[in-house]
Protein backbone atom coordinates (compact mmCIF):
# COMPACT_ATOMS: atom_id res chain seq x y z
CA UNK A 1 0.00 0.00 0.00
CA UNK A 2 1.30 3.38 -1.02
CA UNK A 3 2.09 5.77 1.85
CA UNK A 4 3.05 9.42 1.93
CA UNK A 5 5.97 10.83 3.84
CA UNK A 6 5.28 14.40 5.07
CA UNK A 7 9.05 15.00 5.13
CA UNK A 8 9.18 14.99 1.32
CA UNK A 9 8.03 18.20 -0.45
CA UNK A 10 6.17 16.33 -3.19
CA UNK A 11 4.23 14.22 -0.70
CA UNK A 12 3.33 17.31 1.36
CA UNK A 13 2.05 19.05 -1.81
CA UNK A 14 -0.09 16.05 -2.74
CA UNK A 15 -1.54 15.72 0.77
CA UNK A 16 -2.40 19.44 0.84
CA UNK A 17 -4.17 19.24 -2.54
CA UNK A 18 -6.19 16.22 -1.43
CA UNK A 19 -7.19 17.92 1.80
CA UNK A 20 -8.26 21.08 -0.05
CA UNK A 21 -10.31 19.07 -2.54
CA UNK A 22 -12.02 17.12 0.26
CA UNK A 23 -12.85 20.35 2.09
CA UNK A 24 -14.24 21.88 -1.11
CA UNK A 25 -16.32 18.77 -1.74
CA UNK A 26 -17.86 18.98 1.73
CA UNK A 27 -18.58 22.67 1.18
CA UNK A 28 -20.32 21.94 -2.12
CA UNK A 29 -22.47 19.24 -0.47
CA UNK A 30 -23.47 21.67 2.26
CA UNK A 31 -24.32 24.43 -0.23
CA UNK A 32 -26.44 22.04 -2.29
CA UNK A 33 -28.33 20.88 0.81
CA UNK A 34 -29.01 24.45 1.96
CA UNK A 35 -30.12 25.46 -1.53
CA UNK A 36 -32.50 22.49 -1.66
CA UNK A 37 -34.03 23.62 1.65
CA UNK A 38 -34.40 27.17 0.34
CA UNK A 39 -36.03 25.97 -2.86
CA UNK A 40 -38.52 23.94 -0.83
CA UNK A 41 -39.19 26.97 1.38
CA UNK A 42 -39.82 29.19 -1.67
CA UNK A 43 -42.56 26.75 -2.66
CA UNK A 44 -44.03 26.95 0.85
CA UNK A 45 -43.43 23.27 1.56
CA UNK A 46 -40.73 23.35 4.26
CA UNK A 47 -42.01 22.96 7.84
CA UNK A 48 -39.33 22.66 10.50
CA UNK A 49 -41.94 23.11 13.23
CA UNK A 50 -45.67 23.83 13.30
CA UNK A 51 -47.35 26.47 15.46
CA UNK A 52 -49.87 25.39 18.05
CA UNK A 53 -53.32 25.34 16.48
CA UNK A 54 -52.08 23.70 13.27
CA UNK A 55 -51.30 20.13 12.26
CA UNK A 56 -48.99 18.82 9.56
CA UNK A 57 -51.21 16.64 7.38
CA UNK A 58 -48.51 15.85 4.79
CA UNK A 59 -44.88 16.65 4.14
CA UNK A 60 -45.81 19.91 2.38
CA UNK A 61 -49.18 21.00 3.83
CA UNK A 62 -50.65 22.13 7.17
CA UNK A 63 -54.20 22.80 8.27
CA UNK A 64 -56.07 23.96 11.35
CA UNK A 65 -56.23 21.66 14.33
CA UNK A 66 -59.74 20.12 14.34
CA UNK A 67 -59.93 20.48 18.14
CA UNK A 68 -62.58 23.17 18.73
CA UNK A 69 -61.17 23.97 22.16
CA UNK A 70 -57.80 24.92 20.65
CA UNK A 71 -59.41 26.95 17.88
CA UNK A 72 -61.66 28.94 20.19
CA UNK A 73 -58.87 29.56 22.72
CA UNK A 74 -56.64 31.08 20.05
CA UNK A 75 -59.53 33.06 18.58
CA UNK A 76 -60.24 34.46 22.06
CA UNK A 77 -56.68 35.85 22.27
CA UNK A 78 -57.09 37.78 19.01
CA UNK A 79 -60.56 39.00 19.98
CA UNK A 80 -59.37 40.28 23.35
CA UNK A 81 -56.39 42.05 21.80
CA UNK A 82 -58.66 43.83 19.34
CA UNK A 83 -60.81 44.88 22.30
CA UNK A 84 -58.11 45.86 24.83
CA UNK A 85 -55.48 47.15 22.39
CA UNK A 86 -52.53 46.11 24.60
CA UNK A 87 -50.77 42.80 24.95
CA UNK A 88 -50.27 43.15 28.70
CA UNK A 89 -53.97 43.75 29.36
CA UNK A 90 -54.85 40.57 27.44
CA UNK A 91 -52.33 38.64 29.49
CA UNK A 92 -53.65 40.00 32.80
CA UNK A 93 -57.27 39.31 31.83
CA UNK A 94 -56.54 35.68 30.91
CA UNK A 95 -54.66 35.13 34.16
CA UNK A 96 -57.39 36.81 36.19
CA UNK A 97 -60.14 34.68 34.64
CA UNK A 98 -57.97 31.53 34.94
CA UNK A 99 -58.33 30.74 31.23
CA UNK A 100 -55.73 28.25 30.00
CA UNK A 101 -54.14 28.23 26.54
CA UNK A 102 -52.68 25.34 24.53
CA UNK A 103 -48.93 24.80 24.40
CA UNK A 104 -46.73 22.25 22.65
CA UNK A 105 -45.29 19.58 24.92
CA UNK A 106 -42.70 16.91 24.19
CA UNK A 107 -42.79 13.49 25.77
CA UNK A 108 -42.19 9.81 25.12
CA UNK A 109 -45.18 9.77 22.79
CA UNK A 110 -43.87 12.73 20.81
CA UNK A 111 -45.60 16.06 20.30
CA UNK A 112 -48.71 16.65 22.37
CA UNK A 113 -50.84 19.56 23.57
CA UNK A 114 -50.64 20.84 27.14
CA UNK A 115 -53.03 23.34 28.71
CA UNK A 116 -51.57 25.89 31.11
CA UNK A 117 -52.06 29.47 32.24
CA UNK A 118 -50.38 31.78 29.74
CA UNK A 119 -47.25 33.80 30.37
CA UNK A 120 -46.47 37.07 28.64
CA UNK A 121 -44.26 35.49 25.97
CA UNK A 122 -47.01 33.02 25.05
CA UNK A 123 -49.39 35.85 24.16
CA UNK A 124 -46.61 37.73 22.38
CA UNK A 125 -45.66 34.77 20.16
CA UNK A 126 -49.30 34.11 19.24
CA UNK A 127 -49.94 37.71 18.24
CA UNK A 128 -46.67 38.14 16.30
CA UNK A 129 -46.65 34.81 14.43
CA UNK A 130 -47.70 35.39 10.78
CA UNK A 131 -48.77 31.75 10.49
CA UNK A 132 -52.01 32.64 12.31
CA UNK A 133 -52.73 35.12 9.50
CA UNK A 134 -52.53 32.35 6.89
CA UNK A 135 -49.03 33.31 5.71
CA UNK A 136 -46.01 31.10 5.16
CA UNK A 137 -42.77 32.71 6.30
CA UNK A 138 -39.20 31.48 6.17
CA UNK A 139 -36.10 33.34 7.32
CA UNK A 140 -37.56 35.48 10.13
CA UNK A 141 -34.38 34.97 12.15
CA UNK A 142 -30.74 34.96 11.09
CA UNK A 143 -27.22 34.52 12.38
CA UNK A 144 -24.22 36.78 12.77
CA UNK A 145 -20.54 35.84 12.67
CA UNK A 146 -18.11 37.74 14.88
CA UNK A 147 -14.46 37.28 15.82
CA UNK A 148 -13.76 37.13 19.54
CA UNK A 149 -10.29 36.42 20.94
CA UNK A 150 -9.19 35.26 17.52
CA UNK A 151 -11.97 32.67 17.22
CA UNK A 152 -15.14 32.66 15.17
CA UNK A 153 -18.37 33.07 17.15
CA UNK A 154 -21.78 32.54 15.57
CA UNK A 155 -24.79 34.24 17.16
CA UNK A 156 -28.11 32.79 16.01
CA UNK A 157 -31.73 33.73 16.58
CA UNK A 158 -31.77 37.52 16.08
CA UNK A 159 -34.94 38.87 14.50
CA UNK A 160 -34.96 40.26 10.98
CA UNK A 161 -37.08 43.06 9.61
CA UNK A 162 -39.99 42.04 7.41
CA UNK A 163 -38.23 43.31 4.28
CA UNK A 164 -35.33 40.94 4.99
CA UNK A 165 -37.42 37.77 5.29
CA UNK A 166 -36.38 35.14 2.77
CA UNK A 167 -39.90 33.94 1.94
CA UNK A 168 -43.35 35.44 2.54
CA UNK A 169 -46.36 33.73 0.94
CA UNK A 170 -49.72 35.20 1.89
CA UNK A 171 -52.94 33.15 1.84
CA UNK A 172 -50.88 29.98 2.07
CA UNK A 173 -53.30 28.21 4.43
CA UNK A 174 -56.40 28.95 6.49
CA UNK A 175 -55.70 31.57 9.14
CA UNK A 176 -57.29 32.61 12.41
CA UNK A 177 -57.17 36.29 11.35
CA UNK A 178 -56.68 38.15 8.10
CA UNK A 179 -53.37 39.64 6.97
CA UNK A 180 -54.77 43.15 7.42
CA UNK A 181 -55.64 42.36 11.04
CA UNK A 182 -52.15 40.92 11.57
CA UNK A 183 -50.49 44.08 10.28
CA UNK A 184 -52.75 46.19 12.47
CA UNK A 185 -51.77 44.11 15.50
CA UNK A 186 -48.07 44.57 14.74
CA UNK A 187 -48.50 48.34 14.49
CA UNK A 188 -50.29 48.38 17.85
CA UNK A 189 -47.61 46.27 19.55
CA UNK A 190 -44.83 48.44 18.13
CA UNK A 191 -46.70 51.61 19.02
CA UNK A 192 -47.23 50.48 22.61
CA UNK A 193 -43.51 49.98 23.25
CA UNK A 194 -42.33 52.73 25.60
CA UNK A 195 -38.94 54.24 24.79
CA UNK A 196 -38.17 51.73 22.01
CA UNK A 197 -38.69 53.95 18.98
CA UNK A 198 -38.42 57.63 18.14
CA UNK A 199 -41.78 57.55 16.36
CA UNK A 200 -43.80 55.29 18.68
CA UNK A 201 -46.45 56.78 20.95
CA UNK A 202 -45.97 54.35 23.81
CA UNK A 203 -48.70 52.60 25.76
CA UNK A 204 -51.34 54.33 27.85
CA UNK A 205 -49.74 55.17 31.19
CA UNK A 206 -50.85 56.63 34.49
CA UNK A 207 -51.55 60.34 34.83
CA UNK A 208 -54.28 62.78 33.88
CA UNK A 209 -52.54 64.19 30.79
CA UNK A 210 -54.70 63.02 27.89
CA UNK A 211 -52.20 63.78 25.12
CA UNK A 212 -49.14 62.00 26.51
CA UNK A 213 -47.34 60.24 23.66
CA UNK A 214 -49.32 62.01 20.92
CA UNK A 215 -47.63 65.44 20.91
CA UNK A 216 -44.63 66.16 18.72
CA UNK A 217 -42.62 69.36 18.74
CA UNK A 218 -43.08 71.37 15.56
CA UNK A 219 -39.70 73.09 16.08
CA UNK A 220 -37.32 70.12 16.44
CA UNK A 221 -39.50 67.09 15.62
CA UNK A 222 -39.01 65.33 18.96
CA UNK A 223 -41.73 63.85 21.15
CA UNK A 224 -43.09 65.93 23.99
CA UNK A 225 -43.06 64.54 27.51
CA UNK A 226 -45.50 65.18 30.34
CA UNK A 227 -44.50 66.13 33.88
CA UNK A 228 -46.58 66.54 37.04
CA UNK A 229 -45.65 68.83 39.90
CA UNK A 230 -46.44 67.61 43.37
CA UNK A 231 -47.61 64.27 44.66
CA UNK A 232 -51.34 64.67 43.95
CA UNK A 233 -51.21 66.92 40.88
CA UNK A 234 -53.86 66.21 38.26
CA UNK A 235 -52.73 68.74 35.63
CA UNK A 236 -49.70 67.87 33.57
CA UNK A 237 -47.28 70.14 31.77
CA UNK A 238 -46.01 69.18 28.33
CA UNK A 239 -42.43 70.03 27.47
CA UNK A 240 -39.77 69.29 24.86
CA UNK A 241 -36.29 68.95 26.29
CA UNK A 242 -34.65 66.98 23.50
CA UNK A 243 -32.48 69.85 22.36
CA UNK A 244 -31.39 70.60 25.93
CA UNK A 245 -30.50 66.99 26.75
CA UNK A 246 -28.79 66.12 23.46
CA UNK A 247 -27.12 69.42 22.53
CA UNK A 248 -27.02 71.42 25.74
CA UNK A 249 -29.25 74.15 24.33
CA UNK A 250 -32.39 75.78 25.63
CA UNK A 251 -35.66 73.79 25.90
CA UNK A 252 -37.79 74.07 22.78
CA UNK A 253 -41.32 74.52 24.16
CA UNK A 254 -43.24 74.05 27.37
CA UNK A 255 -46.89 74.69 28.18
CA UNK A 256 -49.66 73.66 30.55
CA UNK A 257 -51.80 70.79 29.42
CA UNK A 258 -55.24 71.83 30.68
CA UNK A 259 -56.35 73.96 27.73
CA UNK A 260 -54.77 71.70 25.11
CA UNK A 261 -56.48 68.65 26.62
CA UNK A 262 -59.85 70.43 26.62
CA UNK A 263 -59.48 71.60 23.01
CA UNK A 264 -58.59 68.13 21.72
CA UNK A 265 -61.35 66.54 23.83
CA UNK A 266 -63.89 68.92 22.28
CA UNK A 267 -62.75 67.93 18.78
CA UNK A 268 -62.97 64.23 19.60
CA UNK A 269 -66.45 64.59 21.12
CA UNK A 270 -67.65 66.51 18.06
CA UNK A 271 -66.61 63.66 15.79
CA UNK A 272 -67.93 60.89 18.02
CA UNK A 273 -71.31 62.47 18.80
CA UNK A 274 -73.15 60.85 15.84
CA UNK A 275 -71.90 57.42 17.02
CA UNK A 276 -72.72 57.89 20.69
CA UNK A 277 -75.81 55.68 20.85
CA UNK A 278 -74.08 52.92 18.90
CA UNK A 279 -71.14 53.06 21.32
CA UNK A 280 -73.53 52.76 24.26
CA UNK A 281 -75.18 49.67 22.77
CA UNK A 282 -71.75 48.17 22.04
CA UNK A 283 -70.77 48.75 25.67
CA UNK A 284 -73.87 46.84 26.80
CA UNK A 285 -72.99 43.90 24.58
CA UNK A 286 -69.35 43.90 25.75
CA UNK A 287 -70.51 43.84 29.39
CA UNK A 288 -72.15 40.46 28.95
CA UNK A 289 -69.64 39.05 26.46
CA UNK A 290 -66.91 38.48 29.04
CA UNK A 291 -69.14 36.21 31.14
CA UNK A 292 -70.12 34.25 28.03
CA UNK A 293 -66.48 33.90 26.91
CA UNK A 294 -65.39 32.56 30.28
CA UNK A 295 -68.34 30.14 30.43
CA UNK A 296 -67.58 28.89 26.91
CA UNK A 297 -63.92 28.20 27.71
CA UNK A 298 -64.92 26.41 30.91
CA UNK A 299 -67.41 24.20 29.05
CA UNK A 300 -64.76 23.24 26.47
CA UNK A 301 -62.31 22.42 29.25
CA UNK A 302 -64.95 20.28 30.96
CA UNK A 303 -65.70 18.45 27.71
CA UNK A 304 -62.00 17.67 27.27
CA UNK A 305 -61.71 16.47 30.89
CA UNK A 306 -64.69 14.13 30.47
CA UNK A 307 -63.07 12.65 27.36
CA UNK A 308 -59.83 12.09 29.28
CA UNK A 309 -61.77 10.37 32.09
CA UNK A 310 -63.62 8.15 29.62
CA UNK A 311 -60.39 7.16 27.91
CA UNK A 312 -58.78 6.36 31.28
CA UNK A 313 -61.79 4.18 32.18
CA UNK A 314 -61.53 2.26 28.88
CA UNK A 315 -57.82 1.63 29.44
CA UNK A 316 -58.52 0.40 32.98
CA UNK A 317 -61.29 -1.95 31.81
CA UNK A 318 -59.12 -3.35 29.02
CA UNK A 319 -56.32 -4.51 31.36
CA UNK A 320 -56.21 -7.91 33.02
CA UNK A 321 -57.52 -7.36 36.61
CA UNK A 322 -55.05 -9.94 37.94
CA UNK A 323 -52.15 -7.79 36.75
CA UNK A 324 -52.31 -5.47 39.77
CA UNK A 325 -49.05 -3.68 38.95
CA UNK A 326 -50.63 -2.21 35.80
CA UNK A 327 -54.26 -2.15 36.95
CA UNK A 328 -53.40 -0.20 40.10
CA UNK A 329 -51.62 2.53 38.13
CA UNK A 330 -54.45 2.80 35.57
CA UNK A 331 -57.00 2.98 38.36
CA UNK A 332 -55.07 5.86 39.96
CA UNK A 333 -55.01 7.75 36.65
CA UNK A 334 -58.74 7.19 36.20
CA UNK A 335 -59.42 8.58 39.69
CA UNK A 336 -57.31 11.66 38.94
CA UNK A 337 -59.33 12.32 35.78
CA UNK A 338 -62.59 11.94 37.70
CA UNK A 339 -61.41 14.42 40.36
CA UNK A 340 -60.54 16.91 37.65
CA UNK A 341 -64.02 16.50 36.12
CA UNK A 342 -65.72 17.09 39.48
CA UNK A 343 -63.65 20.23 40.10
CA UNK A 344 -64.54 21.65 36.69
CA UNK A 345 -68.21 20.81 37.19
CA UNK A 346 -68.08 22.66 40.51
CA UNK A 347 -66.53 25.72 38.83
CA UNK A 348 -69.21 25.62 36.13
CA UNK A 349 -72.02 25.42 38.69
CA UNK A 350 -70.50 28.32 40.62
CA UNK A 351 -70.22 30.41 37.47
CA UNK A 352 -73.81 29.62 36.46
CA UNK A 353 -75.04 30.45 39.95
CA UNK A 354 -73.24 33.78 39.89
CA UNK A 355 -75.67 36.35 38.48
CA UNK A 356 -74.48 37.84 35.23
CA UNK A 357 -73.59 41.52 35.39
CA UNK A 358 -76.62 42.73 33.48
CA UNK A 359 -77.82 46.29 33.35
CA UNK A 360 -81.09 47.26 34.93
CA UNK A 361 -83.63 49.30 32.99
CA UNK A 362 -82.56 52.42 34.85
CA UNK A 363 -78.88 51.83 34.09
CA UNK A 364 -79.69 51.04 30.47
CA UNK A 365 -81.65 54.28 30.05
CA UNK A 366 -78.87 56.20 31.76
CA UNK A 367 -76.24 54.68 29.46
CA UNK A 368 -78.29 55.49 26.36
CA UNK A 369 -78.71 59.05 27.63
CA UNK A 370 -74.95 59.35 28.07
CA UNK A 371 -74.49 57.97 24.56
CA UNK A 372 -76.77 60.67 23.20
CA UNK A 373 -74.85 63.32 25.17
CA UNK A 374 -71.19 62.36 24.84
CA UNK A 375 -69.95 65.55 26.41
CA UNK A 376 -71.70 64.69 29.67
CA UNK A 377 -70.43 61.10 29.43
CA UNK A 378 -66.90 62.39 28.84
CA UNK A 379 -66.97 64.48 32.01
CA UNK A 380 -68.78 61.88 34.14
CA UNK A 381 -66.90 60.53 37.19
CA UNK A 382 -67.05 57.00 35.80
CA UNK A 383 -64.95 57.93 32.75
CA UNK A 384 -61.34 57.43 33.79
CA UNK A 385 -58.35 59.16 32.25
CA UNK A 386 -57.17 55.83 30.79
CA UNK A 387 -60.51 55.41 29.00
CA UNK A 388 -60.33 58.92 27.55
CA UNK A 389 -56.76 58.31 26.38
CA UNK A 390 -57.75 55.12 24.56
CA UNK A 391 -60.62 56.88 22.82
CA UNK A 392 -58.37 59.74 21.74
CA UNK A 393 -55.69 57.35 20.48
CA UNK A 394 -58.24 55.40 18.46
CA UNK A 395 -58.99 58.58 16.48
CA UNK A 396 -55.76 60.62 16.49
CA UNK A 397 -52.42 59.48 15.14
CA UNK A 398 -50.29 62.46 16.13
CA UNK A 399 -50.47 66.13 17.11
CA UNK A 400 -47.78 68.58 15.99
CA UNK A 401 -47.56 71.66 18.21
CA UNK A 402 -45.80 75.01 17.77
CA UNK A 403 -45.77 78.10 19.98
CA UNK A 404 -46.32 81.44 18.26
CA UNK A 405 -47.00 84.71 20.10
CA UNK A 406 -48.41 83.05 23.23
CA UNK A 407 -50.63 80.85 21.07
CA UNK A 408 -50.41 77.09 20.62
CA UNK A 409 -50.72 76.05 16.97
CA UNK A 410 -51.92 72.43 16.94
CA UNK A 411 -52.05 70.28 13.80
CA UNK A 412 -54.13 67.18 14.54
CA UNK A 413 -53.35 64.19 12.30
CA UNK A 414 -56.38 61.89 12.38
CA UNK A 415 -56.32 58.22 11.50
CA UNK A 416 -57.36 58.05 7.87
CA UNK A 417 -55.30 61.00 6.65
CA UNK A 418 -57.39 64.06 7.64
CA UNK A 419 -55.79 67.05 9.37
CA UNK A 420 -57.26 69.74 11.60
CA UNK A 421 -55.60 73.01 12.61
CA UNK A 422 -56.40 74.41 16.07
CA UNK A 423 -55.25 77.44 18.00
CA UNK A 424 -55.23 77.41 21.80
CA UNK A 425 -54.25 80.38 23.94
CA UNK A 426 -51.19 79.74 26.08
CA UNK A 427 -51.07 80.89 29.68
CA UNK A 428 -48.88 83.89 30.26
CA UNK A 429 -46.07 83.72 32.79
CA UNK A 430 -47.53 83.44 36.29
CA UNK A 431 -51.05 82.74 35.03
CA UNK A 432 -52.67 79.56 36.29
CA UNK A 433 -55.98 78.28 37.64
CA UNK A 434 -55.31 79.65 41.13
CA UNK A 435 -54.81 83.16 39.82
CA UNK A 436 -57.27 85.43 38.02
CA UNK A 437 -54.75 86.55 35.41
CA UNK A 438 -56.53 89.87 34.84
CA UNK A 439 -55.27 93.44 35.20
CA UNK A 440 -54.77 95.12 38.58
CA UNK A 441 -58.01 97.03 38.06
CA UNK A 442 -60.03 93.82 37.94
CA UNK A 443 -62.38 93.60 40.98
CA UNK A 444 -61.63 89.90 41.47
CA UNK A 445 -57.89 90.55 41.47
CA UNK A 446 -58.37 93.50 43.90
CA UNK A 447 -60.41 91.34 46.28
CA UNK A 448 -57.78 88.63 46.13
CA UNK A 449 -55.02 91.13 46.99
CA UNK A 450 -57.01 92.55 49.91
CA UNK A 451 -57.70 89.05 51.20
CA UNK A 452 -54.01 88.23 50.95
CA UNK A 453 -53.02 91.39 52.85
CA UNK A 454 -55.56 90.70 55.62
CA UNK A 455 -54.32 87.16 55.93
CA UNK A 456 -50.69 88.27 56.15
CA UNK A 457 -51.28 90.79 59.04
CA UNK A 458 -50.00 89.63 62.42
CA UNK A 459 -52.59 88.60 64.95
CA UNK A 460 -53.36 91.14 67.73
Amino acid sequence: MWSYDPRHPNDRLLLGMKGTMSEMELSIFRQRSLEALKQKARRGELFLNVAIGYLKVSHDRIEKDPDRRIQEALALVFTKFAEMQTLRQVHLWLRQERITLPAVGRGPEGRHVEWKLPVYNTIYHILTNPAYAGAYVFGRSGSRVTIEAGRKRIVRGFRRERNDWDVLIKDHHEGYITWAEFERNQRLITDNANGKSFMSRGSVRRGEGLLAGLLRCGHCGRKLHVAYSGTHSTVGRYHCRGSQINHGGDPCISFGGLRADRAISAEVIARLQPLGVQAALAAMEARGREHADKLRQLELTLEQARYEATRARRRYEAVDPDNRLVAGELERRWNERLVAVRELEGERETLLATPEMTLSDIDRDRLLALGADLERAWESPGATAATRKRIIRSLIHEIVVRIRDEVLDLIVHWHGGDHTALQVRKNRTGEHRGRCGRSRSCPRASDARQHHRRGSQPRQ
